[in-house]
């Protein structure tokens, strides 16, 4: 297919992904070209300083501080939204698609709160809108569920969605070294989000798990409806103790169909058995694990974020749209289900670690125990380590499957006891069985 027609590129923001973005076509062009069927020209990208001096050499000439001047030209065909944020992002976004361009972004955050105002605009303005890079950089996991296996349906998706804390928990693992060490290390090596909570509490790989959960239920689940638990609270005594379990300590996004049908979509550290190869990703590389009913189970690894992964994955996104400003078919739409059902903390069980400090005293463990009793919590395997001339000695228990609602209760009742120093510390000890 040549059609010999250029098509003009237009960038809301030049950041890192985008100047990544503008570097690989530049350098690629010809390639493009022959496997696309299709020109491409970079005309415009609009950025908030204009003297700011960029990786990339870009001419003066093709640079603006107006969004709507790229918007706004009936010559630019493709508009790569690369700003990032909600507010403005959505604004123009919709502009854009308004506009008549196909639109192209990495945005997961816009696409986790807006997506089905985004997509219904596409919709009524008869455009595209084309998103792979906001789930796991450089896995195109968003293809692989909406066509390469279009004939399943997804009892589970669980993996690590954010490179970030992957890094840190391995090198707390491999180094021995405390949370807050690593933690430096990664804010000084530009890997935590300006706004580091996004990463460091759960709620980048929260935006990502919403945007599967559509891929495959075709309902989108807001982040209020999730169970969201960052890293903060990992200790290096938890790493020791995971090893002694034969497991590892993961950040775990999942979304679990369960047999009565309603959905549990999740955030939180859990302990993965070493069998489990997800448990074997480390440093920034994601991995996504789908379970399907036609094919089973499939696991996609790769990096998950930095400047040549997410620019691999909207490159990917803008041959998509090239094909389809060429006439092929817009890609696989998702019918927008009604409300699903969530299920509640009552429904949803499994096994857990819990961690806490107690006074180093007789009758405490007793205290302890018909604490979970009274919730029905039957305790599996209990470890006391005493801290050296403190007076507080650690308390580390698995328990046998119980149900999410009983553990909270029993870690508010536990919160609440003179004998227990903080608060208690839950590991889920994941299950993916189906």
């Amino acid at each position: 297919m040549d059609s010999g027609k250029i098509f003009r590129i237009g960038f809301l923001g030049m950041g890192t992904v985008a100047q990544g973005v503008w570097k690989h076509l530049q350098a690629n062009r010809e390639i493009m070209r022959q496997r696309l069927g299709g020109e491409i020209e970079l005309a415009k990208a609009c950025v908030r300083d204009i003297s700011k001096r960029r990786a990339v050499e870009i001419p003066e000439s093709k640079l603006t501080q107006d969004p709507y001047e790229i918007i706004n030209d009936p010559s630019i065909d493709i508009v790569c939204e690369l700003m990032g944020g909600t507010g403005k992002a959505l604004e123009l976004t919709l502009a854009a698609l308004r506009a008549g361009k196909v639109v192209v972004s990495a945005n997961k955050a816009v696409i986790c709160s807006h997506g089905a105002e985004i997509f219904a605009e596409a919709r009524k303005c008869g455009g595209a809108y084309f998103f792979e890079a906001s789930v796991a950089g450089g896995i195109p996991i968003i293809k692989v569920l909406r066509e390469g296996l279009i004939a399943n349906r997804f009892s589970l998706i669980y993996g690590i969605l954010n490179g970030t804390c992957n890094y840190i928990l391995t090198r707390m693992e491999r180094e021995n070294a405390t949370y807050e060490t690593i933690l430096k290390d990664a804010r000084r090596l530009g890997y935590v989000e300006a706004d580091e909570s996004l990463d460091i509490d759960g709620w980048d790989a929260a935006h990502k798990i919403a945007i599967l959960a559509y891929l495959a239920h075709g309902c989108w689940i807001g982040t209020d409806k999730m169970l969201v638990t960052g890293i903060r609270g990992i200790r290096l005594e938890d790493m020791i103790w995971a090893r002694d379990f034969n497991c590892r300590v993961k950040l775990i996004a999942a979304i679990r169909k369960l047999e009565n049908g309603a959905l549990f979509a999740s955030v939180y550290p859990a302990l993965l058995p070493l069998t489990d190869v997800v448990a074997n990703v480390n440093e920034v590389y994601n991995a996504v694990s789908l379970n399907g009913d036609v094919v089973g189970r499939t696991v996609h690894i790769g990096r998950g974020a930095g400047q040549d992964a997410t620019a691999s994955a909207v490159i990917a996104d803008i041959s998509d749209a090239l094909k389809y400003l060429l006439g092929a078919p817009a890609q696989m739409s998702v019918a927008d289900l009604a409300e699903p059902r969530m299920a509640t903390l009552d429904e949803v069980d499994g096994d857990f670690y819990l961690r806490f400090e107690v006074e180093d005293k007789a009758g405490v463990l007793a205290t302890i125990a018909s604490v979970l009793a009274k919730e029905d919590i039957s305790i599996k395997l209990l470890h006391q380590r005493k801290h050296d001339s403190s007076g507080k000695a650690w308390i580390v228990m698995t328990t046998h499957k119980t149900t999410e609602g009983a553990i909270k209760k029993a870690c508010q009742s536990l919160s609440s006891l003179p004998v227990v120093s903080s608060e208690p510390f839950v590991i889920r000890i994941f299950d993916s069985q189906v």
